[in-house]
């Protein structure tokens, strides 16, 4: 465990976020802390506003108001780039991959961010150019074997299955070496040995890189099964938070899912 974790120091604190667009609010007064290699949910009916509230931590959107925090560091002002760079990584409800481009070189263009070599060197094909280009191959093939694709490494990135899709969308993510990773939907289109094979895999990228996982899910066995802290949003509000048992029995949100019982 590191020092950080340790102190139990943060690594996304969001302290009353917010946004407008026009008149309507789609988020509003929404607060949450995830600690570091913690695996946190959001949930919610469909339309509450949790892609929404990803769009604002990744700055897609800026917010009306609120503020937040990635390793105590405010990302006020800052785009999505900086955003990246400064540690968030997400994946998308519907898959955003370059279709026409290999597998590896989906995953290359997320180790982007940590090349080492200048435009000269890659004008002019100088060592420093050929021996990035060495490290960061075997670095994407090791990132591939997460989820056993390296031997998919030169296949192309549309003609992979929809669940390899989803999952080598995940590995780019991870290329950019987040502080925090979110996921959308991850076991979207999965059948449920699938789903519980993306269970384990969640467990093992926090565990081996030793980062914080927050995602969106609707898959309610995979979202009770991993995540140690769970919000529930309804209508850009959070109107409850707490571990699975706490979730799965709190009348609220029994409510915003299942509707107001009628009275006889």
């Amino acid at each position: 465990m590191s020092e950080k974790e340790k102190a139990g120091c943060p690594v996304l604190e969001v302290f009353r976020l917010g946004i407008d667009f026009g008149g309507l609010t789609a988020v509003d007064d929404f607060n949450m802390v995830i600690h570091a290699s913690e695996i946190a949910g959001l949930i919610g009916p469909n339309g509450a506003g949790k892609t929404t509230v990803f769009n604002l931590l990744t700055k897609v959107y800026q917010p009306t108001r609120g503020k937040i925090l990635l390793d105590g560091k405010d990302t006020s002002g800052m785009n999505t780039i900086q955003v990246n760079k400064a540690g968030i990584a997400r994946t998308f409800q519907n898959i955003r991959l370059f279709d026409k481009l290999s597998v590896e070189d989906n995953v290359k263009i997320g180790l982007h961010n940590h090349t080492k070599y200048g435009m000269w060197s890659g004008i002019f094909r100088l060592p420093k150019y050929w021996s990035e280009e060495k490290r960061i191959h075997n670095e994407a093939l090791e990132l591939l074997s997460i989820f056993d694709m390296q031997d998919l490494a030169n296949a192309t990135a549309g003609s992979l299955p929809y669940g390899a899709q989803r999952r080598l969308e995940i590995v780019r993510a991870l290329a950019t070496e987040p502080k925090l990773l979110l996921l959308d939907e991850p076991a979207a289109g999965m059948n449920p040995s699938e789903t519980a094979e993306l269970m384990e895999n969640i467990r093992k990228i926090r565990d081996k890189f030793q980062i914080a996982v927050l995602l969106i899910e609707h898959d309610m066995s995979l979202v009770m099964g991993i995540c140690e802290n769970i919000a529930v949003l309804n209508f850009g509000k959070i109107i409850a938070q707490g571990n699975p048992s706490q979730i799965q029995s709190n009348p609220q949100v029994i409510e915003a899912y299942l509707g107001k019982k009628k009275e006889v």
